[in-house]
This record gives C-alpha cells, structure tokens and sequence, in this order.
C-alpha cells in the first residue's frame, strides 16, 4: 500500500486594523479597540462624503471635485465644533447644522483664504 501524503493548511489571518495575527475566533479584528477604531474610521469617511456631497461637491471657488480628501470646510462665522475634530463622532443633524456655516474649499483655495491671499465667497 503506497502511503498518503496528508498536507496541513494553515491559515494566517490578520487583523483588518493592525495586521496583528488573529486567533481563536477572531475573524476581522484582533481586540475590541481595533474593531472600535475600525469603526469610527468608516463612520467619519462616510460622514465627509455624505457632508462633501450636501455642500455641492466641488470647491466653491474653482470647482475641483477630483479628491475628496483635498476638500476642506471653511466656517464663514463662529464655530460650535470643529467637523472633524476632537475625536468626537457626530449625528448627522449636529453635523449639518454645522455645515450650513461653512463653505466647501480646495486645500489650495484654503490655504489661499487662510493666508490673506484672496477673501471667501461669502
């Protein structure tokens, strides 16, 4: 009889956060602070596209759309919180009533603000 080569498969999963070996039961996350961070992560990139899009999309000034994460918020008046600051999630309705305050900037307009160079389109 001729024997039987049986090949073991390992599997080596890791961590959707961290890359940290998972093990036991652990499917995606390695700890419940990676499976939070995780979280929150997903919930405030939701929240800029849902917040880029309810402010039209594109920068107020020059119109560029092509990357979300060159568009910034820029407050006209007083501030309650910073949109994405303090580590803090927000609701949507907090979220909102804030953005009525604000205008939708390219980082290079921002900056442009910012620095004195041209003013906002109030």
């Amino acid at each position: 009889m001729a024997e039987q080569a049986y090949s073991v498969l390992y599997y080596y999963m890791e961590c959707n956060r961290c890359g940290n070996a998972l093990t036991g039961r652990q499917t995606k996350f390695c700890s419940e602070k990676c499976r939070v961070r995780s979280n929150v992560s997903n919930w405030r990139r939701r929240l800029k596209q849902k917040s880029v899009h309810y402010k039209g999309g594109a920068c107020e000034r020059c119109g560029y759309y092509k990357c979300i994460d060159a568009l910034c918020f820029h407050h006209l008046h007083g501030k309650d919180f910073g949109i994405s600051s303090g580590g803090h999630t927000r609701s949507w309705d907090k979220v909102k009533k804030e953005l009525d305050k604000c205008i939708l900037l390219c980082a290079n307009c921002h900056a442009e603000v910012h620095s004195g160079v041209t003013q906002s389109a109030e």
